[in-house]
């Protein structure tokens, strides 16, 4: 006969993924003629929760080459952006048993920068960003037991004792001790 138990364990009980995308600006040391190129490093990021929401800070490092002087010089201007955004993770699970959840955030795509242009003297740029956010927290699994214990199977010799004295019989001589 069955019957269930429940056994408690931690597993993922909410999971998504977001694309965000952010523009800014910030103001060159002399007057852009020429965008010649955007990288963004040196991202971070954690995640926590705060209410039924999640919460993610980070930053990340801007550096815009660009050409000034009617493309005569060259300089790069750098810039920190941090961020924080609010994500409403879809829940898989609401059997919560403790409400302590661990946030798990990973950076899906890097952010990268889309379009840069020079405004009215200052340069705009706009990043992208894929984060995937998980929820890890204690749940139920129900499961079907059986009460019912299994047999136990004989475990025979496989040594057949009448091949074996034939053998010891043949192999072995008397005539040892002379």
């Amino acid at each position: 006969m069955a019957s269930f138990k429940e056994i408690v364990t931690k597993a993922v009980i909410g999971k998504g993924k977001k694309t965000f995308t952010t523009t800014s600006s910030v103001t060159p040391n002399c007057e852009a003629s020429t965008i010649l190129g955007c990288w963004v490093i040196n991202h971070t990021f954690k995640g926590y929760k705060t209410g039924d929401t999640i919460t993610v800070e980070g930053s990340y490092d801007i550096n815009i080459w660009y050409s000034c002087q009617n493309d005569t010089k060259t300089e790069v201007v750098k810039q920190t952006d941090s961020y924080i955004e609010k994500v409403n993770v879809p829940r898989r699970n609401e059997t919560n048993i403790n409400g302590e959840e661990e946030i798990i955030v990973r950076s899906l795509k890097q952010p990268s920068c889309t379009k840069v242009e020079i405004v009215d003297g200052k340069i705009v740029y706009t990043i992208e960003k894929d984060l995937g956010i998980e929820i890890v927290g204690d749940t139920k699994v129900k499961i079907a037991t059986d009460d019912e214990e299994d047999e136990w199977d004989v475990i025979e010799d496989e040594v057949n004792t009448e091949e074996v004295n034939k053998q010891i019989d043949e192999e072995v001589k008397e005539e040892f001790l002379n």
